[in-house]
């Protein structure tokens, strides 16, 4: 059973991300280009408290167009690195809520992390982000570091199709790969996209498909760098899967998982019962995300000890 604060937060936190019904297609992309028009890109800090006391960030222009983040805890060293891509149905920019996760990670892992805000849509589609975030992977795992991936709901598909597309052009392959309420399958074919429409209080059917039409207009949604969940994923690094169990994107958490242990990849998947969408994010004021962020500093520290 989640807690009473899950509870509370379930019915809190679509307020305040402002949580809506969708307008037509068309208002709802014109919407949009407005927010992006006056979008700050910048780095969200403000829910880590005393953050430049405790952290430095420094800001990368990459040559594909878009900033990408590098995350530290002051007066520490670091030989290792987290690479987490943001979700936000990739429409939004980097949450501030991310910022406060990913500076847990510096802190607790010894590690620096880095964030890139790749580009949204509409503006940019799934093409835009693929190729220039592979490149960012592949040269940080060349500065000698180890390197582990993360990412959070359009971020959690991203991260996985980061390293098919890896592996794909014969690159090495960081050492392992997290993914929280991964966003994996853009054909909306997994049922708790219908069964559990309703009881997530983030996001809906219709919500999931109106995004989908934004980042692929055109193509093959089922494309393995599209939907990993139809992806082989033989090859790839250890994957520990976290979702909650009422999300419309459960069972892309459970596929993806599947896939994974199907094909030989050593795979956790862990499901909190009536868990909402990217519940991790929430550490300190709920107990189950407590637990999953215990998990994933264990799983990323077990695989970059023995590296």
């Amino acid at each position: 059973m989640p807690s009473r604060r899950h509870e509370l937060l379930a019915v809190a936190v679509p307020k305040l991300r402002r949580s809506r019904e969708l307008d037509t297609p068309e208002a709802e992309k014109a919407r949009l280009l407005r927010w992006h028009a006056t979008l700050d890109r910048g780095f969200p800090t403000r829910v880590v408290p005393f953050f430049n006391r405790r952290y430095a960030v420094v800001r990368e222009d990459l040559p594909a167009g878009f900033a990408s983040y590098t995350l530290t805890r002051r007066g520490t060293t670091h030989d290792r690195t987290v690479v987490y891509l943001h979700g936000g149905g990739f429409v939004a920019p980097i949450d501030p809520f991310q910022v406060r996760y990913g500076a847990r990670l510096a802190s607790g892992l010894g590690a620096r992390v880095v964030m890139p805000d790749y580009p949204l849509t509409p503006e940019h589609t799934w093409r835009d982000a693929h190729g220039p975030i592979v490149e960012l992977v592949e040269r940080l795992l060349h500065e000698g570091e180890d390197v582990t991936i993360a990412g959070d709901s359009a971020g959690g598909g991203l991260a996985v199709a980061t390293l098919l597309a890896a592996r794909e052009q014969g690159l090495p392959q960081p050492a392992a790969v997290a993914a929280f309420s991964p966003w994996a399958d853009l054909t909306l074919a997994g049922a708790s996209m219908r069964s559990k429409d309703g009881a997530d209080p983030l996001f809906s059917y219709a919500a999931m498909g109106w995004y989908a039409d934004r980042y692929i207009p055109n193509g093959d949604r089922s494309a393995p760098l599209a939907s990993p969940v139809f992806a082989s994923l033989a090859g790839l690094p250890p994957l520990l899967v976290q979702v909650g169990s009422h999300e419309v994107l459960l069972d892309d958490a459970v596929r993806l998982a599947a896939a994974a242990g199907r094909d030989d990849v050593d795979v956790t998947l862990r499901v909190a019962p009536e868990g909402t969408h990217v519940f991790q994010l929430y550490f300190g004021a709920l107990d189950e995300a407590d637990e999953a962020l215990d998990e994933v500093a264990r799983f990323f520290a077990r695989h970059l000890r023995y590296r």
